[in-house]
């Protein structure tokens, strides 16, 4: 229930007035989605894993954003930098890397190949949009 409530708190600024995030040669399409059921009775029917594979062409990239969900992701070909909290990182293709998708965050495909990410992640149970959504703004 916290992070139901958490996830309305931080996601309620979208609906009025969101801004835009910057992508350019980048590209995302959901492969699956089902709604969690199973023995965590307390997230059966409130929640959805997603798989979703994005690609990065050369030179493409997603400015600062938040996730809508935590995640697990995995480098199924390609290089991709990724930069949160003035850290980066590159993420090279057979690596996995963890993303909680409340802490803003970039990622570049730097190279001469396309980049392909595949996504896991949870999502609220009726969300339709995108994973990536803007940054909340400051108090």
């Amino acid at each position: 229930m916290k992070l139901l409530i958490f996830l309305i708190i931080i996601i309620s600024p979208f609906f009025c007035g969101a801004q835009e995030i910057k992508k350019e040669r980048f590209r995302s399409t959901v492969k699956l989605e089902e709604i969690i059921s199973g023995h965590l009775q307390e997230l059966n029917g409130k929640y959805k894993i997603r798989l979703s594979e994005t690609t990065y062409e050369p030179g493409g990239f997603i400015g600062e954003h938040h996730s809508i969900g935590p995640g697990i992701r995995y480098v199924k070909s390609g290089e991709l930098t990724y930069i949160q909290n003035d850290t980066t990182r590159i993420f090279r293709e057979g690596t996995y890397f963890y993303e909680s998708g409340d802490v803003v965050h970039t990622a570049y495909n730097r190279s001469e190949k396309a980049v392909i990410i595949i996504n896991f992640e949870v999502v609220p149970a009726d969300w339709k949009g995108a994973s990536p959504i803007p940054v909340p703004k400051s108090n």
